[in-house]
């Protein structure tokens, strides 16, 4: 059955805004407890998620991933926002240290009433080894953490009684018409959620997400927050796609200088305005007749690419969070 954990987007945006309004991103003032006050069926506010602090391949924040204590505090920090499900990067069984987080993530969030749900990326190989190892994650997927029987299964995220799994391109490669008829046979297929909305595979998507992205280029000031990105992505799914479940996206701005992939990139987290205003846009789409779903916040927690919101969203200059064990 649908997802009953709304928040109601007048209270959530209200709350960002008290939260870009205070100076220095104390940890305080980004803890205030966002309740609705009516039944309206806003958008469920989600977060992308990364699973893969404590391994040797990313950087040191101060906490590992596996530790369910800290997952524990991420959830309940989570919840304290508004914020009703983790979305998590996960790789199936080519990264075995993300799928042992997940794990843990699953079970502490079916103990303290929160959602969880896989990111699946996508590899880079050919046609037939990418179907291939989406098929057999899939299926490792549905296994482990998604039928029933799984540990904790009662927590992934469903839409109208049907597991989500959100696809993050990368390849291109894989054959999503033979994944999805595969799928097919679950007892409860899953809702296939792909990034922004790819023609090619249409058919076989039930729904797409935004991402962060500028309008045009990455502006060496920061300045292009993505505005006209995100409307012509609202309009081209209710033009094109009205019958797929559309998957807003906010953002508090974007920096890879820390990564190790780091191409200079910049959005600008203004005193967090830019995360005011990318949960802004969907209102001129959206409302109580024609509802939006879901808004995916990008991140809970990605300190590589300067997308993190768990330390706060208005950093008046700062890039990064001080990040601490004992925060």
């Amino acid at each position: 059955m649908r997802h009953n954990r709304l928040r109601h987007f007048t209270e959530i945006l209200a709350f960002l805004v008290l939260i870009g309004s205070l100076l220095g991103c104390q940890r305080t003032a980004a803890r205030k407890t966002v309740r609705p006050v009516d039944g309206d069926s806003w958008p469920m506010l989600i977060a992308d998620y990364q699973p893969w602090f404590g391994d040797h391949k990313h950087i040191e924040v101060g906490y590992n991933s596996q530790d369910p204590a800290v997952l524990k505090r991420q959830i309940d920090e989570a919840k304290a926002l508004g914020i009703g499900a983790f979305i998590v990067d996960w790789y199936g069984n080519r990264e075995p240290f993300l799928d042992k987080s997940y794990a843990v993530l699953q079970q502490i969030a079916a103990q303290n009433d929160f959602k969880v749900a896989l990111m699946y990326d996508e590899t880079q190989y050919d046609t037939e080894a990418a179907t291939e190892d989406a098929v057999a994650s899939f299926d490792k997927a549905y296994q482990d953490y998604i039928q029933p029987a799984a540990p904790g299964s009662g927590a992934y995220l469903t839409y109208n009684g049907r597991p989500m799994i959100f696809i993050f391109a990368k390849g291109g490669h894989t054959d999503w018409n033979r994944v999805k008829k595969h799928v097919s046979s679950w007892a409860a297929p899953p809702l296939l959620i792909y990034e922004n909305d790819n023609p090619k595979y249409a058919d076989a998507m039930d729904g797409f997400y935004a991402w962060v992205r500028p309008s045009r280029d990455f502006a060496r000031d920061g300045s292009d927050w993505g505005e006209q990105y995100l409307e012509d992505f609202y309009k081209r799914m209710q033009a094109k796609y009205p019958d797929k479940i559309p998957v807003g996206g906010a953002w508090p701005g974007f920096d890879d200088t820390r990564a190790s992939w780091s191409l200079n990139r910049h959005i600008a987290r203004r005193c967090g305005k830019t995360m005011d205003d990318t949960l802004h846009v969907f209102r001129s789409y959206y409302d109580n007749s024609n509802p939006l779903p879901f808004v995916m916040i990008a991140t809970w927690n990605d300190y590589e690419e300067g997308t993190a919101i768990e330390h706060g969203i208005n950093d008046c200059g700062q890039t990064n969070a001080t990040h601490s064990a004992g925060k």
